[in-house]
């Protein structure tokens, strides 16, 4: 099967929040980053390779790859509408690709990631039988957008598991794949939605809340823009950037003591996205963590 490459080169410190971006259209990534080559631990005497230390440290590359068949343009215009907002220097090439067997061998890394206490994010080509009290979400990430695996999906899944309630109501701006929608319904809550504003996660998303036996509705929005009536949960797994844009518009869809789960933030602009949203009137309740990935739970007064 043939295979289009879509490579971003960015700056090389700008690359967490390439992948963090990319990742939301698929988490078989590619990535090419030599900036701490000469950092590398080498105590039992081996050698690194002389073009590795030639290599560009400066600037750093992501790749992935999309069957022939999945709609490219879409998928540049999504990374190109990202990479804008968040303020990110990318180039973007394209390329075609035949990796080996790649339709199938990336498989083999993925398996169920158990999410907070009784949740675990199943891909959908494995045979799994949940646990007693288990709640099992599956996903695609060969058709959808993600399976769960990155830090701040996690956090945000774990931290939905803590604060959504039965009856709840829950908007899930930015959905991607859907996951966190889904992982929501299947907690309990009453009416939930996502919106996104590339058309292809909208769709995917709808399929894969199908999927899971969820009848969830997915809508174009730019952010908030689209959105009407209030929340009693808001979930935003973006990054630091589009969430700072989105702080002004957040009152107007929360109810009073309703929560808002942020994240898709990088540590150091944690105070920053945190200030943003403070300034809007909500009150910061719980900071959690992962790696260099931070989540955020404020709520509406």
């Amino acid at each position: 099967m043939i295979y289009t490459q879509i490579k971003a080169v960015c700056p090389s410190e700008s690359c967490e929040e390439v992948c963090a971006i990319m990742s939301v259209l698929d988490t078989s990534l590619m990535i090419e980053d030599y900036s701490d080559i000469e950092s590398m631990d080498t105590c039992y005497g081996e050698l690194i390779d002389e073009s590795l230390l030639r290599a560009d440290r400066e600037h750093a590359a992501v790749s992935l790859f999309l069957e022939q068949e999945r709609a490219t343009a879409d998928a540049l215009a999504f990374l190109r509408e990202r990479f804008a907002a968040a303020g990110i220097d990318v180039t973007l090439e394209i390329a075609g690709a035949d990796p080996t067997d790649w339709e199938n061998e990336w498989k083999k890394y993925y398996h169920p990631v158990p999410i907070g206490q009784h949740m675990v994010i199943v891909p959908a080509w494995q045979e799994y039988t949940p646990e007693s009290g288990q709640i099992c979400v599956r996903m695609d990430s060969g058709a959808a957008f993600g399976t769960g695996t990155h830090e701040t999906t996690r956090l945000c899944a774990a931290l939905l598991e803590s604060y959504c309630r039965p009856g709840d109501s829950v908007l899930d701006v930015g959905t991607g794949s859907g996951i966190l929608a889904i992982c929501a319904k299947k907690l309990g809550a009453g009416q939930v939605s996502g919106c996104d504003i590339d058309p292809v996660a909208v769709r995917v998303a709808g399929e894969n809340a199908a999927d899971n036996g969820e009848d969830i509705p997915f809508f174009v929005s730019d952010l908030l823009a689209q959105v009407d009536g209030t929340y009693d949960l808001v979930a935003a797994n973006i990054v630091a950037d589009i969430l700072i844009r989105m702080a002004p518009d957040l009152p107007r869809v929360m109810k009073a003591g309703g929560k808002l789960i942020a994240s898709g933030i990088i540590a150091d602009r944690e105070d920053e996205v945190a200030g943003a949203i403070t300034a809007q009137g909500l009150r910061l309740l719980e900071h959690r963590e992962e790696n260099d990935w931070r989540a955020l739970v404020f709520e509406a007064m």
